[in-house]
């Protein structure tokens, strides 16, 4: 039933996503059951025996339980629901022992979330059931109804599906009118049931995520931890580049001026005229070398950026750039040097790009301020297919605007235009 001939509310009836949460709103109130008397029963003891030692291990022993019922419910979510919760993080230890151990998990707040999922997920778990369970029933039932009505006289002793009777006299569905409308109502209630289930599947949705997977601090964490990983990756890139650069540029062109004043020296005194030519070949030398230093200067910061700021920046690198470009610039002021000196970074790789890969004919540079947020775009009317997943110029470049919470857009259709946002943060 997945022809694109059938209308997508035909189709959901009968498709196996719809199935899968049908499934899981019955499978969800005999674990919820589970759950929610073993939490209530375990925390119940263990807070009455706090008194005492041995209400500590029995409220670990809850928690704990509600850890692994929350693994088994993470594993249902993914399923037959289809969505991804991350585990938390795991509880350790300390010292390795169990009273370490026991201490952990009381303070782990993952598992307080986990002992509040299972009394929170019953009520949720019975209404669910019994609203998927009974709307089924209906729905499939009264649409099927013309298929199974002959059970009635021939096996019941009447002639339908009774929807009135006092014991004289009796309301059956019974003729072929009163059929017909009972195989609408099933239609219109086998129509509303995927609809139903998909918001009713939505809440659980929405509490697994929120109580069985890790804290936003903990995300949080996660994520400063890779962009770490991407800032000490990019840095260590950027040194390789500019050693590179030093060995293939100046310092081979210094180790040329070196043998050249070397071989002047000697002919200094036998060949005057000889040694004034590798002179100055070597004054030519050191003026090229001094270029590509600047140049190479230029590349890590430029002198022009700390002084005057983006929009002399840019237009600098503009007017350098093979193909025309047109830089507007429209700041209130001045964001920190670091997101400068990336939004400088920004412009001057996709400039590379559009020179090297586009084939344009003009592109151009706009940079604004957007409540807190640096944006920069840059637009070319090349030939397009710019992709991050093929370009590792691109994922480079995004990887590193994530490093300090930003977002790299890209928007490259086959045959252009080629347009691609940065989002930075302000942090003036």
């Amino acid at each position: 039933m997945d022809s694109p001939l059938v209308p997508s509310a035909l189709r959901a009836p009968f498709q196996a996503r719809t199935w899968r949460a049908f499934l899981f709103t019955l499978t969800g109130l005999p674990l919820s059951i589970l759950w929610f008397v073993m939490a209530v029963s375990l925390t119940s003891v263990g807070a009455g025996l706090l008194i005492t030692f041995l209400g500590i291990p029995v409220l670990a022993a809850s928690l704990a339980v509600s850890r692994g019922m929350g693994s088994v419910e993470r594993a249902r979510v993914r399923g037959l629901l289809g969505a991804d919760v991350p585990a938390p993080e795991p509880v350790r230890g300390r010292t390795g022992g169990v009273f370490s151990w026991m201490s952990a998990v009381l303070r782990s707040g993952s598992s307080w979330r986990h002992l509040l999922y299972g009394l929170l997920h019953f009520p949720w778990a019975v209404f669910s059931f019994c609203v998927s369970i009974t709307v089924f029933t209906w729905a499939w039932g009264l649409f099927s109804y013309p298929l199974w009505q002959w059970v009635f006289p021939a096996y019941v002793g009447q002639d339908g599906i009774q929807l009135y009777g006092d014991g004289t006299h009796g309301l059956y569905v019974d003729s072929p009118f009163e059929i017909g409308v009972a195989w609408l109502v099933g239609l219109v209630f086998v129509l509303l049931w995927p609809p139903l289930l998909r918001g009713l599947t939505a809440v659980d949705r929405v509490l697994a995520a929120g109580l069985l997977g890790p804290s936003r601090l903990t995300e949080r964490v996660s994520e400063l931890e890779s962009d770490r990983v991407v800032v000490v990756d990019t840095a260590a890139a950027d040194l390789r580049r500019i050693e590179r650069d030093l060995h293939d540029g100046p310092q081979a062109r210094l180790a040329s001026l070196a043998m050249d004043l070397g071989l002047a020296k000697e002919k200094l005194e036998r060949d005057p005229e000889g040694a004034a030519a590798l002179v100055d070949e070597a004054h030519g030398e050191v003026k090229l070398a001094l270029r590509e230093l600047r140049d190479l200067a230029r590349g890590i910061h430029p002198a022009v950026l700390t002084d005057r700021g983006l929009d002399a920046a840019l237009s600098s690198v503009a007017a350098a750039c093979a193909v025309p470009v047109s830089v507007t610039v429209e700041l209130p002021g001045r964001p920190v040097p670091a997101i400068e000196g990336l939004a400088y970074t920004v412009v001057t790789e996709l400039l590379r790009n559009v020179t090297g890969h586009a084939r344009a004919r003009r592109a151009s540079v706009d940079v604004w301020r957007s409540g807190e947020r640096l944006m920069v775009q840059v637009r070319d009317d090349g030939v397009g297919g710019a992709d991050p997943a093929r370009g590792r110029g691109l994922r480079d470049l995004a990887e590193r605007l994530r490093s300090v919470d930003g977002v790299l857009a890209v928007e490259s259709p086959e045959g252009g235009p080629t347009v691609v946002t940065a989002e930075l943060p302000w942090r003036a």
